[in-house]
């Protein structure tokens, strides 16, 4: 599995939400970005970033003056159909194929 690194070190509030933001769009489905923060209000900014991509937060760490995101990038623009789980699309609409 691939992981992608981003050094935020020394950057403040908003740069490592930006700069997290920008770095996931590069990302396929799946593939992970790990981001190391020195700037305490990444606790927060950078999960409500993940919160608004829709990707998730894998790991966090805390460690002295720095802080550590392990983020999985999510699927793909996700259908109707993998947002309703295990309900068929045709159970829901008698004119799909």
């Amino acid at each position: 599995m691939l992981i992608t690194k981003l050094d935020l070190t020394g950057l403040k509030c908003p740069m490592p939400g930006l700069e997290t933001r920008k770095a996931l769009k590069s990302l396929a489905p799946g593939e992970q970005l790990e981001v190391q923060c020195t700037d305490p209000l990444s606790v927060i900014e950078i999960p409500n970033v993940i919160r608004e991509t829709g990707d998730s937060v894998e790991i966090t760490e805390r460690a002295e003056r720095r802080i550590v995101f392990l983020i999985k990038k999510a699927g793909a623009s996700s259908s109707l159909e993998d947002r309703i789980g295990s309900l068929s699309l045709r159970s829901l609409c008698p004119y799909t194929k």
